[in-house]
């Protein structure tokens, strides 16, 4: 375990100049997000967890279809949990996320002190050996709810880039530019390939989430859950093209209100020659990730809307 210096200083990451895009009618309502966010972030962190529970409760009843996603979710990946196993998972899953959007705006727009003082970093010698020799290094997470806010800290131990999607809307995109470049050495967008593999073969450390089904970008069927996943087979084409390493990135909020990272030792043997197989053990890395702390994971997303028979029937 690693222990950050009380009085180190965070990394400075790249400053972003741009100034906030035209304000228009349309983007209105995003930008009305974007303030309360910056506003909710002000809050003294104890009131935030104590909010946390109540705004988890009221996000399960409001977002009706997402808590419907969520509860297939659970029922498709844990089978073998009865109902009432899976009722109370569903409460923890929205008590999580009601913590998370409060641990997102203090990533983006506020101060992470208070979660400075009960972090445990684990698995630094990975990651330092795998960047020996001027290495690049791809560092890979799942979409938890912990996921801005432990970005964010592991940023003062480790100089990472990002990638992300970029969004249609410029008060978005700006927003997410602003924030994550807070801490991020850099932003890729999705289809920003070369910047992103010109940053690895410099021995740059690039880190993000492959685990969801998304329009764009070569994908595959492999076991996730038990189940077929349509899932990104990014990983091991910037890996094959880079000559990267492949570290896992897992982190948790504890029940004692702390934080832990953890990074694994590098994928051995990889990228293969089977986009598929290493792909498999990319989204078998997450599960393993996700059944250490099942609740903190971002169920409300569609994961198996896509089959291999082509219905996609099982939200229905």
């Amino acid at each position: 375990m690693t222990q950050r210096p009380a009085d180190a200083p965070a990394r400075q990451a790249t400053p972003f100049d741009p100034g906030p895009p035209p304000l228009q009618p349309s983007t209105w309502p995003t930008w009305l997000g974007v303030g309360v966010s910056a506003l909710v972030a002000r809050l003294p962190w104890g009131l935030q967890r104590a909010l946390g529970r109540p705004l988890g409760a009221l996000l399960k009843l409001a977002l009706a279809s997402r808590r419907k996603v969520a509860a297939r979710n659970l029922e498709l990946c844990f089978p073998d949990a009865d109902a009432a196993t899976r009722a109370r998972l569903l409460d923890e899953v929205f008590t999580a996320l009601g913590v998370g959007m409060f641990e997102f705006a203090r990533a983006w727009w506020g101060d992470v002190a208070p979660m400075r003082k009960n972090l445990r970093v684990e698995g630094l010698e990975h990651l330092e050996a795998a960047q020996a020799g001027g290495r690049g290094v791809i560092v890979i997470s799942g979409h938890f709810t912990t996921l801005e806010l432990s970005a964010r800290l592991m940023c003062d131990y480790a100089p990472l880039a990002g990638m992300y999607r970029p969004h249609a809307t410029g008060a978005m995109e700006w927003a997410v530019k602003r924030g994550r470049l807070r801490y991020a050495t850099a932003m890729f967008g999705r289809e920003e390939l070369r910047p992103a593999l010109k940053h690895l073969k410099q021995g740059g450390l690039l880190w993000f989430a492959p685990d969801q089904d998304t329009r764009r970008g070569d994908s595959v069927f492999v076991p996730f859950f038990g189940r077929p996943a349509y899932s990104l087979t990014s990983t091991h084409q910037l890996a094959r093209l880079s000559g990267a390493a492949v570290i896992a990135f897992a982190h948790e909020r504890r029940p004692d209100g702390g934080y832990t990272l953890r990074l694994s030792p590098p994928f051995a043997d990889f990228p293969s020659k089977d986009a598929t197989a290493d792909t498999a053990r990319v989204m078998a890395a997450i599960e393993e990730m996700i059944r250490a702390v099942p609740a903190q994971y971002l169920w409300i997303h569609r994961r198996f809307k896509r089959q291999p028979d082509g219905r996609g029937a099982l939200y229905q």
